[in-house]
């Protein structure tokens, strides 16, 4: 027995198309099949994986009876549907590549993002919130793609840095 891999997550919001229009206009989710739950879901894809599950925060009490677990109690609210930002999970990673597409793509959109190499790895990371839910996201790519392009982070292992870096 043990752990193989993360499944989904689940999003519960105010703005279930909005936050669905947002991860798929600007990170290329498809948007797919889901099962009938009786409640409006999204079902988010990579590939042929679903990855992120999206639905309206505080719909019904059959969704609430639902998504509830057995330590769940009384009186409070565990959707977090009210507040912004990521809530108790500070961000979503995704592995990607491809940079160059994302870069035109978030530009294109209006999406600011920050440019940072992992401390001690290989990684360029693009770090960005999503507006609709202010859910902090990061794509992490190859420090070797990030150096033909010529990008240059904005943060590096050893602070703030202004200068090319190479490998």
């Amino acid at each position: 027995m043990g752990l193989r891999f993360l499944e989904h997550v689940l999003i519960l919001t105010h703005d279930p198309e909005g936050t669905r229009d947002w991860f798929c206009d600007n990170l290329g989710f498809r948007n797919g099949d889901h099962p009938e739950f009786g409640f409006p879901v999204y079902w988010l894809y990579i590939g042929e994986q679903d990855v992120i599950h999206i639905g309206k925060a505080r719909h019904s009490s059959h969704q609430d009876t639902y998504l509830k677990t057995p330590s769940d109690q009384e009186g409070l609210d565990y959707s977090a549907a009210g507040a912004l930002g990521s809530g108790r999970i500070d961000h979503l990673c995704l592995n990607c590549d491809g940079m160059a597409e994302f870069i035109d793509r978030l530009t294109r959109n209006g999406v600011e993002f920050s440019e940072r190499k992992a401390h001690n790895s290989n990684l360029y990371q693009l770090f960005m919130r999503e507006p609709i839910n202010g859910i902090k996201v990061e794509l992490n790519f190859s420090w070797d793609e990030a150096i033909r392009m010529g990008r240059v982070p904005a943060y590096t292992d050893t602070g703030s840095h202004d200068k090319p870096l190479t490998s």
